[in-house]
């Protein structure tokens, strides 16, 4: 009898466990997640949100050298931030038609730069933080860009969403989940952080903490499309959307 009640014990250990190891406490996820996010998925299915036909992976060059692409995806971060898609995309654009390299860049004085990029979020301090960072690139990287978020936010003008989206998009490597605002507030409103949050970083780390690793990539795309079309930042359009019976924040009319 004592030999049976022990081996019944070992089995609330993880495999591998030996005798003696504290037990594993089941991980912390939110209620309804799993149906929500496949919800979520039907709602894109379509694939018709601003990010999915002028988000920063639709501004790059595909046939450009993957050193040219890889600085085109950052410079487009860069440009994307507090920004609407469409203008990043028209930005892009403009920038691509004069040859976007790092040494046009370079040659670029700021005000040609700046007639370029307007009207981008901020766009006088992103002529200094473009010239500051593609400077970094010319000495340090060859001309490429880092290959570490660690490395990536350390250059002017470059967050942890721009450094994780960079990652994805550039090295396609995950190293960590892109969040930006909508993917933030979306979070919040489904409950999908333990506690609520204060911003985009502390998001970040309490997505990481709960969500599988294989979903990291997905979930930006899926929730910046989704908070462009229906869970509006004012006014969601919860009447239209499918998890208004599982959203913890949806007006039910």
């Amino acid at each position: 009898r004592r030999s049976k009640r022990r081996k019944s014990v070992a089995i609330a250990y993880e495999p591998g466990q030996g005798d003696g190891a504290e037990p594993q406490r089941p991980r912390w996820e939110p209620r309804d997640w799993r149906e929500q996010l496949e919800r979520i998925r039907e709602m894109r299915r379509s694939r018709d949100a601003p990010v999915d036909e002028m988000g920063v992976q639709k501004c790059y060059d595909s046939s450009a050298p993957p050193q040219v692409m890889r600085y085109q995806v950052l410079l487009a971060l860069m440009l994307s931030s507090q920004t609407k898609d469409q203008v990043t995309s028209a930005a892009m654009l403009r920038l691509r038609r004069r040859g976007l390299t790092v040494d046009t860049v370079l040659q670029m004085d700021d005000e040609t730069l700046g007639q370029m990029i307007y009207p981008v979020g901020f766009w006088r301090n992103k002529v200094k933080y473009i010239k500051q960072t593609t400077a970094i690139l010319k000495q340090k990287y060859g001309g490429d860009i880092p290959s570490t978020v660690e490395e990536l936010v350390q250059l002017p003008g470059v967050g942890p969403k721009m450094a994780h989206l960079a990652m994805h998009i550039a090295w396609d490597s995950v190293a960590g989940i892109a969040v930006d605002t909508h993917v933030h507030r979306i979070s919040n409103r489904l409950k999908w952080v333990k506690k609520e949050t204060k911003n985009p970083e502390e998001t970040r780390l309490a997505l990481e903490d709960w969500l599988p690793r294989d979903l990291w990539r997905e979930i930006n795309w899926l929730l910046v499309g989704f908070g462009q079309q229906t869970c509006l930042p004012v006014n969601p359009r919860c009447s239209q959307c499918l998890n208004q019976d599982i959203c913890p924040a949806a007006r039910r009319l």
